[in-house]
């Protein structure tokens, strides 16, 4: 019996030749990652312990990108303690305000590559799985051991496959499929498992829509997503070859079969990331606030999408659009793309690299009773502000079209 791409990294983790799914290893860790909300409380379990040096500083990344710049004098002191500790220990892999975006984007961007076993403590974390990595969240307090050993245990997961056949429609992106897949399968349909995404549908995606599936995996209790690396694979991280693929006759635990061309744009109702449905049965729900951003969906493809349906036109005078391009790269060439004039022409605002209102950290707080249709990947209660407001979840392409007309609204009606 072979073995899936997980198992495969976390055997090479582990100095071993074969893992099953069920054993527990202790694998070396290629990259560890924390930010300015994590990355202080960790940094306090190391000074519980007494101990703080790195076991391998080339190997650390921290990245400031949730409430950036600071907002508060409470984040100040937080992103201090980050860059005191940096310097210290002479971590060059330190991300400043200004050389900064959305943590999982700056790793995508520049550090991950096929077949390593990266450890972030932000549970979308799972993101890079689309570059072929096996990537998870952990707690500040696993991280404190990682960042001083380089080493942690796991249960090698089971693995799910995904097998996604045929191509999109116009109109209809890999937000829609992941919102439609975890709408089947349920917040813990794929509790501690491997998501693996497979299939021509899977193969006919870009990287950056890959990125979006994979960061979506933990909202189904996924350990992680993930997908075997290709052509794209190795032109986006610049690999040369990844020897490291699911066997033919890997054992999964289960299948999923989704053919992409029958798929219409979804929504994900208040306030559970399953309540899923298609958004031609949503209803009249208008919109106080719209989002496009964050590491679901942050990307240039995403920022292109949007504004091809902006272009020309207004955003509703009732209802605010919020842009946040992932990273400080994507913006610049958003700029170049002409996108950041589309999106300000037409009445919005467009934002510095980080996390902000998808946490409801700061640049687009919700306040009590108001609907934001978001980009983002989670609609719990309060999760953008107010515990009274209320969080729909849409694709870039619909973001832009409820812009447009002040409600959720079918975007391919703009791309005809």
């Amino acid at each position: 019996m072979g073995m899936t791409i997980s198992e495969k990294i976390l055997a090479k983790a582990s100095g071993r030749e074969k893992v099953e799914a069920g054993e527990y290893i202790v694998g070396k860790i290629d990259l560890a990652m924390i930010h300015d909300l994590t990355g202080p409380l960790t940094l306090n379990v190391m000074k519980e312990v007494g101990y703080d040096k790195p076991w391998d500083p080339e190997k650390v990344v921290i990245i400031l990108d949730h409430q950036v710049p600071a907002n508060s004098t409470v984040t100040a002191e937080l992103h201090k303690q980050l860059r005191h500790y940096a310097r210290k220990h002479g971590l060059r892999n330190f991300h400043e305000v200004g050389r900064q975006g959305v943590c999982h984007q700056i790793l995508a961007e520049t550090y991950v590559k096929p077949g390593m076993l990266v450890v972030g403590a932000d549970s979308h974390t799972c993101s890079l799985g689309a570059l072929g990595a096996f990537a998870t969240g952990i707690g500040s307090t696993e991280m404190a051991s990682v960042i001083l050993t380089g080493e942690m245990w796991f249960r090698v997961p089971e693995t799910i496959k995904f097998e996604l056949k045929n191509r999109l429609s116009k109109g209809v992106s890999a937000k829609d499929v992941i919102l439609k897949i975890i709408g089947d399968m349920g917040v813990d349909g794929a509790l501690y498992c491997a998501a693996e995404f497979a299939g021509d549908g899977v193969e006919s995606l870009s990287v950056d829509s890959r990125l979006t599936m994979c960061n979506m995996a933990i909202e189904m209790g996924g350990k992680t997503g993930i997908v075997n690396p290709d052509k794209k694979t190795l032109e986006y991280t610049g690999t040369r070859e990844a020897p490291l693929r699911s066997d033919p006759d890997a054992e999964y635990a289960s299948h999923y079969d989704l053919d992409l061309s029958t798929l219409e744009p979804q929504v994900a109702m208040p306030h559970s990331v399953d309540n899923v449905k298609p958004v031609s049965e949503v209803g009249e729900v208008e919109a106080d606030q719209v989002f496009i951003g964050s590491c679901t969906n942050g990307r240039l493809e995403d920022l292109g999408a949007a504004a091809s349906v902006i272009r020309g036109r207004k955003v509703k005078p009732s209802t605010r659009l919020i842009v946040i391009p992932a990273s400080q790269r994507i913006y610049l060439e958003a700029e170049r793309m002409g996108y950041i004039r589309d999106f300000i022409e037409a009445g919005g605002v467009v934002c510095n690299p980080n996390c902000g209102p998808c946490l409801g950290g700061h640049m687009g707080i919700l306040a009590d009773g108001e609907v934001c249709v978001s980009t983002s990947n989670r609609n719990f209660i309060g999760r953008m502000g107010s515990t009274g407001s209320k969080v729909y979840l849409v694709s870039p392409e619909t973001a832009a079209a409820t812009a447009v007309e002040g409600k959720i609204t079918d975007p391919r009606k703009y791309m005809r």
